[in-house]
């Protein structure tokens, strides 16, 4: 019975989180958030993410005790987002409408660290989180760039759930934040470590409950 428990609880936390972050992605990956207000919510999208992916592949990671297993949470989250995209494709959206982040080459930095390291825990959450942090925005940005007319997307195809204080408006380039993939990634560095941390003690409050 014990091992039945350990097996499903495993598994529920791999599916709740990978879905948690694929609802997370459809309502703060979105053109809006990337093109339209890109100078000020792309360090928010930024820091959601980064902490987002941290504390479940480093929770899924130590949980199997297995180097790439951060990766394969971040493809099952790729997946996850790709195939909802689907549900805006039916509602008359292009497919493209919503942007997929790109997880795999931050959690391939985890995993890295993970071996590297020769699996020390401490050394993941410090190192590893501080790699997720300063690489997400870098690679966001650049998946942002081979976007076609984001702007021109993003006032054709409006959210019809958006709310007043989000309605699109030019990007004031330069007026508030010079460089929105440099806080992102300065903020997203800071904050992934504790995050990180948390998903590490999640994994052993997730071994306590189960023994």
């Amino acid at each position: 019975l014990m091992v039945w428990l350990r097996r499903t609880t495993h598994y529920l936390f791999i599916v709740v989180v990978a879905v948690n972050s694929t609802l997370l992605t459809i309502n703060a990956g979105d053109y809006i958030f990337y093109s339209d207000w890109a100078w000020t919510s792309f360090v928010v999208f930024s820091i959601s993410q980064s902490t987002m992916l941290v504390v479940g592949a480093i929770y899924y990671m130590l949980f199997t005790g297995v180097p790439g297993t951060a990766t394969y949470y971040a493809t099952i989250m790729t997946i996850y987002t790709w195939v909802a995209k689907g549900a805006w494709f039916a509602l008359g959206y292009p497919y493209d409408f919503v942007v997929t982040p790109v997880w795999i080459p931050s959690a391939m930095l985890l995993d890295l660290t993970y071996w590297a390291t020769r699996r020390n825990k401490h050394a993941a959450i410090i190192i590893g989180g501080t790699l997720v942090g300063l690489s997400l925005p870098i690679f966001n940005m650049i998946n942002l760039l081979l976007v076609r007319d984001p702007l021109e997307m993003a006032f054709k195809y409006p959210r019809p759930t958006l709310p007043p204080y989000m309605t699109p408006i030019e990007p004031q380039v330069g007026k508030f934040y010079n460089s929105p993939v440099a806080l992102g990634s300065g903020a997203g560095a800071v904050l992934s470590v504790p995050i990180a941390a948390l998903g590490a003690k999640l994994n052993t409050w997730t071994y306590r409950w189960m023994a």
